[in-house]
């Protein structure tokens, strides 16, 4: 329970200090996070790339059509905010990374627009 409440304290504190994302948009990911790690056999390390598809399906599962929405309201306006969110929970010691790990890695992946828009298929007769 501590450990929640310390999280929950470190994240808050973050989010102030780095003045550019709600608090929201760093839990968010680290759910996401957590969600991609549950799915594998072993715990391991999660590229990039395979977060941002987490995020988008977390997303969408939970905002549906709205995601881009919610996520613009957090100050997340497109996949490279998702990098630079890892990188300060990195720099504040609360995720780890790879050499190999790069902010490049999350750059124009996918636009929010497109990725939640309503889709509306017509039916076949």
């Amino acid at each position: 329970m501590q450990e929640t409440m310390d999280l929950m304290l470190s994240i808050k504190n973050l989010a102030e200090r780095r003045g550019v994302f709600r608090p929201e948009a760093y839990f968010f990911v680290l759910e996401a996070l957590e969600n991609a790690m549950a799915s594998m056999d072993e715990r391991g390390h999660i590229t990039g790339e395979d977060l941002l598809v987490w995020i988008k399906d977390l997303g969408q599962e939970r905002y549906g059509i709205m995601a881009g929405d919610v996520f613009n309201a957090w100050g997340v306006n497109a996949t490279i905010d998702f990098g630079r969110i890892v990188f300060h929970l990195v720099e504040a010691g609360l995720l780890r990374k790879r050499d190999e790990d790069s902010l490049s890695d999350f750059i124009d992946k996918f636009d929010f627009q497109d990725a939640f828009a309503l889709r509306v298929f017509e039916g076949r007769g």
